[in-house]
């Protein structure tokens, strides 16, 4: 888990401007409409909805802005089609890249892809270079300085999480896609905070990064995520802690 759940410990500790904001809320509405379109307006019976709504709260979007999203999905207001797409590639040091996106022109979202890669590294691969060296999984990110750990443990675990670890400040939930919600419900229910939670391609092995490669692949996915065609970019890279603190400078 050391490339996504380290990246998202970076994101976090870095100063959030209105621009990021404003690009952030485009992908949140995008994936709302996607979703409602897949399976309704309804999130009480639409999970895949219900966890874009979250995620739109998490970044204070207003609701009219999330409701308009779900009604251009179920076809109650006239919007974009957009196409639910993956690429896969190589960065510096061979870290494995695996980004899902949305896009309502492909020809356009694979060439600044391509163009994001070769200026900073790395390649862009063929379909499944990469994704079998990922897992699907939900990931729960919690605050580990406002829970005691082995406490935490035993609550995740009770719930049906498959594995809990730690990386610098958080806990790192990790559950099949089956329960992620179930997981989700049951720590709220015992007063748990979720910093946030998603449905990840979490890594099954890691690639060690040295200093040099470590920043280079961190600018990489950063120019990637920057796209507003891209959804969200995964990677298997570790990274020692001092170079991650320097990078988080």
């Amino acid at each position: 888990m050391a490339g996504h759940s380290k990246w998202k410990q970076i994101k976090r500790k870095k100063a959030v401007t209105d621009s990021k904001r404003a690009s952030s809320w485009t992908k949140v509405i995008r994936e709302i409409t996607v979703a409602a379109r897949a399976g309704g307006g309804d999130p009480g019976g639409n999970p895949r909805l219900r966890t874009a709504i979250d995620a739109a709260r998490a970044v204070n979007m207003p609701h009219e802005n999330i409701d308009r999203g779900i009604k251009k999905g179920t076809g109650e207001l006239e919007g974009s089609l957009y196409e639910e797409l993956t690429y896969e590639g190589y960065g510096p040091g061979g870290a494995a890249v695996f980004i899902e996106a949305t896009t309502d022109n492909p020809n356009r979202t694979v060439a600044e892809i391509r163009h994001g890669f070769s200026r900073n590294g790395g390649n862009l691969g063929a379909t499944n270079s990469v994704a079998w060296m990922f897992d699907r999984k939900g990931q729960i990110l919690l605050d580990a300085n406002q829970y005691d750990e082995d406490k935490t443990l035993e609550l995740a675990l009770e719930t049906g999480a498959e594995d809990f670890g730690r990386e610098g400040d958080q806990y790192v939930v990790t559950t099949s896609p089956n329960d992620f919600h179930a997981v989700q419900d049951a720590l709220r229910a015992k007063g748990i905070v979720l910093e946030s939670a998603e449905l990840a391609m979490v890594p099954k092995n890691t690639v060690k990064l040295e200093k040099s490669d470590a920043e280079k692949i961190l600018k990489l996915i950063e120019v990637l995520e920057d796209l507003d065609d891209v959804s969200k970019v995964f990677s298997n890279f570790d990274i020692d802690a001092a170079d991650l603190a320097e990078a988080e400078a």
